[in-house]
């Protein structure tokens, strides 16, 4: 999965810091766990991802430089909220969808 450069500050940034991560981790296994489709939980958590980029850089010198290089136009953060749901939840089970795709958050 590649990320865009946002989506890779941002996860090398919560790697980096625990308690940042452990924010973020409770966050995506919530909406996780209130969701019953994947397309709303993923793009539920990469408004949250933005809106957390967006306040962080304020106050965190990489993001606060990439923010006077390029900007805060809304950028997508879907790949990095379908990885981090991927490495942070259990797998739901399969349920058949209309075109054989699946309605679970692990689906693929």
């Amino acid at each position: 999965m590649s990320l865009n450069r946002f989506e890779q500050a941002l996860h090398d940034y919560i790697r980096r810091h625990p308690e940042e991560r452990q924010y973020i981790h409770d966050k995506v296994r919530m909406i996780v766990t209130g969701s019953d489709e994947a397309p709303k939980a993923v793009s539920r958590i990469d408004s949250e991802l933005w809106r957390y980029y967006e306040e962080r850089s304020a106050v965190v010198p990489a993001f606060r430089e990439a923010a006077r290089a390029y900007g805060l136009r809304r950028t997508s953060m879907k790949n990095l909220a379908e990885l981090l749901i991927r490495l942070w939840t259990e797998p739901r089970s399969r349920r058949a969808g209309s075109h054989g795709e699946t309605g679970n958050l692990k689906g693929s």
